[in-house]
């Protein structure tokens, strides 16, 4: 069973989905407070963490900031929990880490779909080829292991994806939409300046290698590798 660590103060709200977590198949874990939430996180190694945006003794941001420092947590993928719905809250909960944004109220049904894609997403595909070479990139999927010239790169699962998505069509323009679709494993409804946001991230994390990735200005991205 996969386990789900769930980080939300509200006792009822974080019954509720322990309960149709279990329901689902899930193992579900529950903490009521930002530093009980790391603590366990680092504890137990979760699948996912579904992590409140407020909470008290230490904000959702920080708990995700932590978990991506700490290597043992770094790739857990994150599930942000909110009732704040403006821009800048879902770019800053992007930018600290997180791999989806949800607002509260939300529907069980579309916070379960939005699990199992990012366990889907977080997971390698086994008939993918086993090793990919793009330049000073080597991404092994297998192993869920990015390398530049040797050296390990962390990311996060939906980093991975995006990374992967894009090697695996060097040289293709991809437009946004087909990347929230492909990369995020559902018909998103949202902005798709979450791609530009993680896209942004990814660049960062890849260092020089990170120019590779082009934008293709009014439509989408692509990965080129300079001749």
């Amino acid at each position: 069973m996969k386990k789900v660590l769930i980080v939300e103060d509200e006792r009822d709200l974080a019954d509720l989905l322990a309960f149709n977590l279990e329901k689902d198949g899930f193992r579900p874990l529950c903490a009521l407070t930002g530093p009980d939430g790391l603590a366990l996180a680092r504890e137990e190694l979760p699948d996912l963490i579904l992590l409140d945006l407020m909470l008290p003794g230490m904000m959702g941001t920080e708990v995700c900031t932590a978990l991506r420092r700490d290597p043992k947590t770094a790739a857990i993928p994150v599930l942000m929990l909110t009732a704040r719905g403006e821009e800048i809250d879902r770019v800053v909960g992007f930018e600290v880490g997180a791999d989806d944004y949800i607002v509260k109220p939300f529907s069980m049904r579309e916070l379960l779909l939005r699990v199992r894609a990012i366990l889907r997403r977080s997971s390698p595909e086994p008939e993918a080829t086993a090793l990919l070479q793009v330049g000073p990139l080597s991404i092994d999927i297998d192993r869920h292991q990015v390398l530049i010239e040797g050296q390990p790169v962390e990311l996060t699962g939906t980093e991975f994806k995006l990374l992967q998505y894009l090697a695996e069509r060097v040289g293709r323009v991809l437009g946004r939409e087909l990347l929230l679709q492909q990369v995020w494993g559902y018909n998103y409804v949202g902005d798709t300046r979450t791609v530009d946001t993680h896209v942004t991230r990814l660049r960062g994390k890849l260092g020089p290698a990170g120019e590779m990735i082009k934008t293709v200005r009014g439509f989408g991205y692509k990965l080129e590798v300079a001749p």
